[in-house]
């Protein structure tokens, strides 16, 4: 019987009670156990008698941590063991107490409602009693009647945005006297931050979230206007600055995008595309952003990343638009390469004669079809952008062209560079390097200083390219058979020396000329070099060996650094005002904590700051990409591959996830690798096939050091023959 009750005493508590801390301000915290099977009105009633408060209806359970959220019946199951509650009145009553108290007729009352109305609207469960109260309606006419300012009017925004940003109501509804007033916050020369911050970040939300909303909006707000916020030494400001005005340049119809103007600073919104090529602009950016004197923030990368995607976008229409033979004025262009090439004026007075001629520069320019060069520009990509980018180098860069056209025109050894097959396979070359025509990935910073360092960035850059594809055609001695392998070695040049984001089209000159063919064959040589020299069955043999003590050191790496946690964004967060929550292993690698935060850590956070736990027995699978529940349901992602290529998800008991969407593909690869090491499956990533090769090719060599210059034989020396007789003795002496 004591064995028994030794062992019943051991036993674990059931799944469905919950032991919790209860606090009520003046009065000792309860220790209760909460059962998850009973309603949670009878559980709120029993708090409430333990302090003996009447109305237990009027009352609800929050969260005494973190962002302090509602628990409803929906939500308790996210309760776990140790968790500090806290009672509180409950949101329909207290919906109803706030919205009285920010109408009274005190100041102070009033600006004490509000701020904690700001508080108050990121919960879900109160925003829905206070939407169904009409107080979005009500905050609307507190800021269309002008009156509030300063900390006042901060704190109506905030929480206008919060509540807003629930997506219970549609953006639709909002007036336009409404949106005047948050665009005179905006256009104001002197204004609080705080107030510009959710001006600019509440017209975002509307653009993005209203076609109607966005036409309003770009009525309102000019590019003048907001040039003037980037010239501040607030990077907040600048950033939000420059979400507006990548949200209006993602929403505008395409006609709007490409018109042109000749005063950019008064321009609309609705008509980016000219606005973004004008030096002005360009310029702010440059000098007071990317040159600035301040380190670049992550969300600041972002939105340069965004605005270089949406700039080089424009490209699309010309990159799929093919070039029709018929068209006299397009026929113009190729006549007019051919002049500015052999500078034919004095041109042969018979047709026949003409024509034949013309058919001879045809084929000294490289084009395919020398009859009708119009034929090569038929195929999208890159259609007429390829005759855009050769016309700009012929006129804007007149002895480079005819330095590469008539040098390889007049060559007979068949190691001519065919320029305009070469400058129409480039162009489709640099669109697919630079993704142009793919919509910006959320989670993505990666912009290039250089491409804001010039009006034409991207006319420069084919100009830059076209050249190292000249230099590089003569250093490898091709001909025209070659031309695959040469274009595959230049795009190789192309994509190493964007990698080392060179800040400006002088220093990508000087990284390219560092990237000379017989550089690429050396850097191709030495990344092959450990597979040509291991493949003998021996080497083959060891290799085998060694591996399972290298993923071992794999696996520990990978667990060492989910222990040390990461720093994740909320997912489906569309306003530049960010979120992030982080999460990390336990030592014992029992545990997975996590919780949010209000700013990115700046070092290791505390388990303490950590506010929910899962534990790994728990953890029923790891799921990636299109599986992942928040990707099902993010239709307003426009399913990015990027997104998805990103995202991953732990499901575990009963049925819930924890979604993620890494900062990048290396901390992907870290955080699915380790998942998958604590659950007892196999690594699997692109990073774990690298670091694998790395080290076993590191171990290798350390092993055969001494057998440097050696041969070693492809199988096993024989064992010798038996001696015919043992007869046979060693004199030492």
């Amino acid at each position: 019987m004591l064995v028994w009750c030794e062992r019943r005493a051991a036993m674990p508590p059931p799944s469905d009670i919950v032991k919790v801390a209860i606090e009520w301000p003046g009065a000792n915290a309860q220790l209760i156990e909460i059962d998850q099977k009973k309603p949670l009105s009878s559980i709120i009633r029993e708090v409430c008698d333990g302090w003996s408060l009447s109305g237990s209806e009027q009352f609800a359970l929050r969260y005494a941590d973190g962002p302090q959220l509602y628990i409803t019946e929906q939500s308790r199951g996210e309760i776990k063991n140790g968790t500090i509650l806290r009672l509180a009145i409950s949101p329909t009553r207290a919906a109803r107490q706030l919205l009285e108290r920010i109408q009274s007729h005190g100041i102070d009352a009033r600006l004490e409602a509000l701020k904690e109305l700001a508080k108050l609207s990121a919960d879900p469960t109160f925003a829905t009693e206070f939407i169904n109260m009409e107080g979005i309606s009500t905050l609307a006419r507190l800021v269309e009647s002008g009156t509030h300012f300063g900390e006042m009017l901060a704190f109506t925004l905030t929480a206008f945005l919060e509540l807003m940003d629930h997506g219970i109501v549609s953006w639709d509804l909002i007036s336009l006297s409404f949106i005047k007033q948050i665009a005179g916050y905006v256009n104001q020369p002197m204004v609080d931050v705080s107030i510009l911050q959710r001006s600019l970040a509440i017209l975002e939300s509307m653009v993005l979230n209203s076609h109607s909303l966005y036409h309003r909006v770009a009525q309102e707000i000019t590019v003048g206007q907001l040039i003037a916020h980037l010239q501040v030494s607030n990077q907040e400001i600048q950033t939000y600055a420059i979400a507006l005005i990548n949200a209006l340049f993602l929403k505008a119809p395409e006609d709007r995008r490409q018109e042109e103007c000749t005063n950019p600073l008064d321009l609309q919104l609705t008509e980016m595309a000219i606005t973004l090529a004008q030096k002005h602009l360009r310029s702010i950016i440059l000098n007071h952003i990317i040159r600035g004197n301040r380190p670049i923030k992550a969300e600041m990368a972002h939105q340069l990343y965004v605005l270089q995607v949406l700039t080089f976008n424009l490209l699309e229409e010309r990159m799929m638009t093919k070039m029709d033979p018929s068209d006299q004025a397009q026929r113009d262009i190729i006549f007019e390469l051919r002049r500015i090439a052999f500078d034919g004026e004095n041109d042969p007075g018979g047709t026949e004669k003409r024509k034949s001629m013309y058919t001879k520069d045809y084929k000294m320019l490289g084009f395919t079809n020398h009859v009708n060069p119009a034929m090569d520009f038929t195929q999208t990509p890159p259609g007429m952008l390829a005759l855009d980018n050769m016309l700009y180098l012929a006129k804007l860069h007149q002895d480079t062209y005819t330095r590469i056209v008539l040098e390889n025109s007049s060559r007979e050894d068949k190691h001519e560079c065919p320029f305009g097959r070469c400058a129409i396979e480039l162009t489709r070359m640099l669109c697919e390097i630079l993704q142009v025509g793919e919509l910006p990935n959320e989670g993505c910073n990666d912009y290039h200083p250089m491409f804001f360092t010039h009006d034409r960035a991207w006319e420069e850059f084919f100009c830059v390219c076209i050249q190292l594809l000249n230099k590089t055609w003569k250093e490898m001695r091709a001909t025209a058979e070659d031309f695959n392998k040469v274009m595959q070695v230049v795009r190789e040049q192309i994509t190493r020396a964007l990698a080392m984001k060179p800040s400006s089209l002088d220093q990508l000159k000087s990284k390219l000329r560092g990237l000379s063919y017989s550089e690429i064959l050396r850097l191709r040589q030495s990344e092959r070099m450990s597979q040509d020299d291991f493949q003998s069955p021996p080497i083959i043999e060891l290799r085998e060996r060694i591996q399972p003590e290298i993923m071992e050191l794999i696996k520990q790496q990978r667990l060492n650094r989910l222990c040390e946690g990461s720093c994740f964004r909320k997912v489906g967060n569309r306003r530049r005002q960010e979120k992030f929550w982080f999460c990390r292993l336990s030592l014992n690698h029992k545990v997975l904590h996590y919780g949010d935060l209000e700013e990115p850590p700046q070092g290791e956070v505390p388990f303490e700051l950590l506010t929910d736990k899962i534990p790994v027995s728990d953890i029923k699978s790891v799921v990636t990409g299109k599986d992942c529940p928040h990707m099902k349901e993010k239709s307003a992602l426009k399913q990015n591959k990027e997104v998805l290529e990103l995202a991953f998800s732990i499901l575990y008991d009963p049925d819930e996830a924890l979604n993620f969407v890494a900062p990048n593909k290396y901390e992907y690869c870290i955080w699915t690798d380790g998942l998958c090491a604590l659950l007892g499956r196999e690594m699997g990533s692109d990073l774990t096939r690298s670091d694998l090769d790395t080290l076993i090719s590191m171990e290798m060599k350390l092993r055969l050091l001494d057998l440097e210059n050696i041969t070693i034989p492809e199988a096993p020396p024989p064992i010798p023959k038996e001696p015919s007789t043992y007869n046979f003795t060693y004199n030492y002496g």
